[in-house]
């Protein structure tokens, strides 16, 4: 049998000292009350509130729960942020259910919430504060940034400024810009981070693809340029490492590429099936019909795929390609000039053969 619990004498003790200290004077009381206002509180009935009541005030706030964080960093975080009352109140909420885990990421709350109120919209998914942006392959560099300040809400000038100055990124110098190296995905943000660190996240992104892929970081310039005209070139997945084979092929016997997604690209073009007169002419390192070999650097974003490609090409002897359907995107390649001239005559046959075909054409 366990021997009855004693009970503790110190809250009749220490009120009879308080009334001591009444007697002797003020200050003796604002000492006991100064040391040990919570047991005083508690003999006399006078415990103060330790949890607000109902979902909040209505002023928000962005509270971040980070990876590593254990219940009692977030009780902390809660009350110093205005949410919470007191750490207890929610602190207890947690010892009372093991099972509870936090999902890091932000959340809206707001200030002034039950310590409930608050346990409740953290295990809330449709709180979590989150900036989502998609960028497809393909996109040149000024159309990715486009797409990330729709998403993100923060402004193009922000991510003007933070593709400025590549170098900063791990980019090698060969790079004449930020093009080729901003990986396309759909990325989640959190609501505190910058357009440098989307950026960041971006180019490293495609930094572990190549790594990945095998690609030595001495060959990833290269890569990313090829990979970059196949994915602005091809159409259909095999035809990838068909369009590849041609640049290989071309590259070892010494011709010029004379792909005019680059010549367009070095020219300022978008849009059209046919490169303009001025963008055939124009002198530049990106036109692929005056230059000898690749051009100084990608053109868009590519994806795994054509990475790929470019360092897998097919097994074929062509040379020349021509998509002869550019609704379906089907593809001849061609062994031959002369062969590939039908090819193009089959084009532009296509684009002749309806109002809804021309349209692709233009």
């Amino acid at each position: 049998m366990r021997p009855p619990r004693r009970r503790r004498r110190w809250p009749w003790v220490l009120l009879g000292v308080f009334s001591l200290l009444l007697g002797i004077g003020a200050a003796g009381a604002w000492w006991v009350w100064s040391n040990y206002e919570d047991q005083v509180r508690e003999v006399l009935g006078w415990e103060l509130p330790n949890d607000y009541a109902g979902s909040g005030n209505g002023t928000e706030v962005l509270v971040t729960i980070y990876a590593g964080e254990i219940g009692a960093d977030v009780a902390e975080s809660l009350v110093e942020q205005g949410v919470t009352m007191t750490f207890d109140a929610f602190y207890d909420l947690l010892l009372a259910d093991p099972s509870i885990q936090f999902i890091p990421g932000t959340y809206r709350l707001q200030e002034e919430m039950s310590a409930q109120s608050a346990l409740d919209a953290l295990l809330d998914p449709a709180n979590k504060v989150e900036l989502t942006a998609t960028v497809r392959e393909g996109l040149r560099a000024g159309e990715v940034i486009e797409a990330l300040s729709a998403g993100t809400g923060i402004p193009l000038e922000d991510y003007q400024a933070a593709i400025a100055d590549p170098s900063i990124y791990g980019i090698p110098a060969e790079a004449p810009n930020i093009e080729g190296y901003l990986f396309p995905a759909t990325y989640t943000f959190e609501p505190n981070t910058t357009a440098e660190d989307h950026i960041r996240t971006l180019v490293d992104e495609m930094f572990s693809r190549l790594d990945a892929a095998g690609v030595a970081p001495e060959d990833r310039h290269t890569v990313l340029t090829k990979a970059s005209l196949i994915q602005r070139e091809a159409r259909l997945p095999d035809d990838f490492y068909k369009v590849s084979r041609v640049i290989q092929n071309r590259l070892d016997d010494g011709w010029r590429l004379e792909f005019d997604s680059s010549t367009q690209y070095g020219a300022g073009e978008t849009g059209s099936v046919w490169s303009s007169g001025d963008a055939l002419d124009d002198d530049n390192p990106y036109n692929t019909y005056v230059i000898e070999g690749l051009p100084i650097g990608p053109i868009a974003a590519p994806g795994d795929l054509a990475i790929d490609a470019a360092i897998n090409p097919a097994d074929g002897p062509w040379f020349f390609f021509v998509t002869i359907n550019l609704a379906t995107g089907e593809t001849q390649f061609s062994e031959t000039l002369a062969e590939h001239e039908r090819g193009v005559d089959k084009l532009r046959a296509w684009c002749r053969a309806s109002e809804e075909n021309a349209v692709y054409c233009e």
